[in-house]
């Protein structure tokens, strides 16, 4: 077999990064060395891209996957050094384990095990890892133990329905019923999408139905009427109403969230010399949250089977509201709707529940300036566009997911009640993973 090398040079440039300096305890003993938080950035850099790769983030896998690699390597570091509460029964303790080998260990058993035809790549990534260890017990125990906190979360994650699809009847055709509109969507007639999304076992909470939204308006209300004028006239193509600024954040928050929020959860990870255990943690939160955003939205839409606004604008008949006017040729800003129901947004809902994650880690009062080079032009297969400029600067986290939500009504898909609710939803579901889990010992 060909054995694998790392040049001396390379070594101990990793070693420099992955280990900080020590500090010092409050009673000027030292503290133990901290590695820092590079081996968490590149194995969610690297898993994140393998699933873009394989399907475009259409599917929960890769999120799903980042979840439960970060949470098994989370729970191996707090076996050898025990900052957080374990997301699962405590493994045993394991001080003299090498803290780098045991997450680099579990972050490849369960990213393998997702990914078996890329098992050789991630086995590359993982001697990459392994090699900065001094060989010896201290290795030898945490290859041990990140194998074991693997094994522990896949166990617990199989059989949680996340590829299972659900079923879905078209409704007859009438004000409020979410309908079909396959042309607008690109997609074969009578097709919805995310049936099954609404059924998954949440990573945070118990059930898929535990957080429900109110319901929407009532299509007679004065806020109803509102929201529907707002979208139609902010949301339409050449608007004369949306701002410069307007279209281009609408434009710019499309980047689907699990590729989004996770490369500013690396680059703050990295800029904020977070350590190992709270970058670790950081992703570990991050990603099961955004992923049980998507299952209570989209729990929430099968419930409610809200109408998109490209439905409601091109309605032929009454609507029962004096103040709406239907549109036969309304189109929207990028000429795509989602195929499935509107009520809460579900961009909304995993933009706000991952902010409520970064908030926790570095307080929501961190300013900070967010990268969305290109998105896609109109639906998930059409042509990816640059984004002039690239990037959108915020003084905090809260005020990013309100303007990440708000963006699909800018976009023409959303009507503002689903952004709002969307934002609502995702703060509980953040502020939930963070008061409940991995919590701070």
């Amino acid at each position: 077999m060909k054995s694998f090398t790392v040049p001396a040079a390379l070594v101990a440039l990793l070693i420099s990064s992955a280990y900080p300096l020590t500090s010092c305890a409050h009673d000027g003993r030292p503290e133990p060395e901290r590695p820092g938080a590079d081996l968490a950035i590149d194995w969610n850099e690297r898993v994140l891209a393998i699933a873009e790769a394989e399907d475009n983030l259409l599917t929960l896998k890769g999120v799903r996957t980042a979840a439960m690699m970060h949470l098994a390597m989370h729970d191996a570091l707090n076996a050898i050094r025990r900052r957080y509460a374990p997301y699962l029964g405590a493994l045993p303790r394991q001080h003299r384990a090498d803290p780098i080998a045991a997450a680099a260990q579990a972050a490849y058993e369960v990213a393998a095990d997702q990914y078996p035809q890329r098992a050789a790549e991630l086995g590359t990534e993982l001697r990459r890892w392994l090699d900065v260890s001094e060989p010896g017990t201290p290795r030898d125990l945490g290859v041990a133990l990140g194998k074991s906190a693997a094994a522990a979360i896949l166990a617990a994650r199989s059989g949680d329905r996340w590829n299972v699809d659900g079923t879905y009847e078209f409704r007859p055709a009438a004000p409020g019923v979410y309908g079909d509109f396959h042309e607008h969507s690109a997609t074969p007639d009578g097709f919805v999408f995310g049936t099954g999304w609404a059924n998954v076992v949440p990573f945070t909470f118990a059930r898929s139905d535990q957080f429900r939204a109110p319901p929407p308006p009532a299509l007679a209300s004065r806020r109803y009427a509102e929201a529907f004028t707002e979208v139609k006239e902010a949301g339409r193509t050449q608007s004369a109403v949306r701002t410069p600024d307007q279209t281009h954040l609408a434009f710019w928050w499309k980047d689907f969230v699990e590729s989004s929020h996770n490369r500013l959860a690396r680059q703050l990870a990295a800029s904020e010399r977070l350590d190992l255990w709270r970058a670790t943690r950081l992703l570990a939160l991050l990603n099961a949250s955004v992923l049980d955003g998507y299952v209570s939205s989209f729990n929430n839409k099968f419930f409610y089977n809200h109408w998109r606004p490209f439905t409601a604008i091109r309605w032929p008949g009454d609507d029962g509201n004096p103040a709406t006017e239907s549109d036969p040729q309304w189109n929207n800003t990028h000429g795509h709707t989602y195929p499935f129901p509107s009520y809460p947004s579900a961009h909304g809902t995993v933009c706000a529940a991952a902010m409520v994650v970064m908030a926790d880690t570095f307080g929501d009062e961190l300013a900070f300036t967010m990268s969305t080079p290109t998105v896609r032009k109109a639906g998930p297969f059409s042509e990816k566009i640059p984004m002039q400029p690239p990037t959108r600067t915020f003084a905090r986290f809260s005020d990013a997911a309100e303007e990440c939500a708000a963006s699909r009504v800018y976009l023409g898909i959303h009507f503002r009640y689903d952004s709002v609710e969307g934002n609502r939803l995702g703060t509980r579901i953040g502020r939930h993973a963070v008061r409940k889990l991995l919590r701070r010992k």
